[in-house]
């Protein structure tokens, strides 16, 4: 995300995000603290907008160092003496539900440390510097971890000091506290607690937001409305139809999968899923079942939306974006959002597709592959 404001500072639904984090955090009853690391020169601001609103426990601003585990290192050196655990939490997102928050707590409570994470919705690869695979890891053992990360008080102290002393630098907390020999427990979390690095992660969020804003609105009506995202990834591979929404693109290479690897289809589907709190694509149509190899991936919308729909859910809009250096994919919009619409049971009016390039940088840019991004917007029948 390139902006002259730091992430923490934009807007969310006409608030600061950091605002946001911290009323998420300080919701929860256990909490007596909080305490924020921060770059030198954007604590005096912090402060001024802390300053604007009531606060039932201490908030303060510290200054945070050159890396994550620096900052946090800081800022739990000046943690109160008598917390018994430490709760560590990106201030960019800000999003999190209690119920998330609450889960890695009482996890933390049990087995001195835990973190909230999602399952891989995705086939993870190691790949070289020079683009080639080298190992795939099982799926099943994947997980993308988030925050809030919780330990007991004198683990992460001492984790964090043996560290600092042996020049260790983990990637987290988490891999911080487990290098120091410590058991770390993860505990399911929540696929809207999105952390804010992208423009499209706000964009996101904002949707979000006013998603639950109108259904507080619409909640004496017995109306609901959720919200879901989708990402998918592709490699380009010669040999292979460039299938995207439904639409046969004339290009020399075409997406590697093992359906007709559709990442457009693909991200709608995990959107609407996820929506409906109904899981990934990968656990509706696996890769290990031989059924859906080379399956048109408008199948598995048409699916989804009949699975959606048992579930008490209609499809009232679907917004997608495709990244792409090559082939130019204007010409197919159209096409794309009939395709979509057909297997949704929508107008296209209610399918909104769009396309772009990266500039250049990451794999899409590189012409290596193509990749999607959904958002979904369900109500309640």
């Amino acid at each position: 995300m390139t902006s002259a404001v730091p992430k923490q500072f934009l807007e969310l639904a006409g608030k600061p995000i950091l605002l946001h984090t911290v009323e998420r955090v300080v919701s929860l009853k256990n909490v007596i603290q909080v305490v924020i690391a921060l770059p030198a020169r954007q604590i005096s601001p912090a402060r001024a907008m802390l300053r604007s609103q009531k606060w039932r426990v201490p908030v303060r601003c510290v200054g945070g160092g050159a890396t994550r585990q620096e900052s946090v290192h800081r800022g739990v050196s000046h943690a109160a003496s008598q917390a018994d655990v430490i709760l560590v939490h990106d201030a960019v997102r800000p999003l999190c539900d209690s119920e998330t928050m609450q889960r890695v707590l009482e996890a933390a409570w049990q087995t001195g440390g835990a973190v909230p994470g999602l399952p891989a919705a995705e086939t993870i690869q190691r790949v070289s510097r020079r683009g080639r695979v080298l190992t795939t890891p099982p799926r099943e053992q994947l997980f993308a971890i988030q925050t809030p990360q919780c330990f007991h008080a004198g683990i992460l102290r001492s984790a964090l000091e043996r560290a600092h002393k042996a020049g260790f630098l983990g990637t987290d907390e988490s891999s911080v506290v487990r290098w120091a020999g410590y058991p770390v427990a993860v505990v399911p979390g929540s696929p809207t607690n999105i952390k804010i690095t992208h423009p499209f992660d706000l964009e996101v969020a904002e949707l979000l937001v006013s998603g639950g804003t109108r259904r507080d609105a619409l909640e004496d009506e017995r109306s609901m409305i959720r919200i879901g995202q989708g990402i998918d990834y592709h490699r380009l591979v010669e040999g292979r139809k460039l299938i995207l929404g439904g639409v046969d693109i004339l290009f020399e290479k075409g997406l590697e999968g093992h359906s007709d690897a559709d990442a457009l289809s693909h991200a709608i589907c995990d959107a609407l899923l996820g929506a409906a709190a109904l899981g990934d694509i990968g656990r509706h149509f696996p890769d290990s079942d031989p059924r859906h190899r080379d399956r048109p991936s408008l199948e598995f919308l048409r699916e989804v939306r009949e699975r959606v729909k048992k579930e008490g859910w209609s499809v009232l809009n679907v917004d997608a974006t495709l990244l792409a250096q090559r082939p130019r994919l204007a010409p197919f919009m159209e096409a794309m959002r009939q395709n979509i619409a057909d297997a949704l049971g929508v107008l296209p009016a209610a399918v909104s597709i769009k396309a772009t390039t990266t500039e250049g940088m990451n794999a899409e840019g590189h012409g290596e592959g193509i990749s999607a991004q959904a958002v979904a917007l369900l109500e309640k029948l």
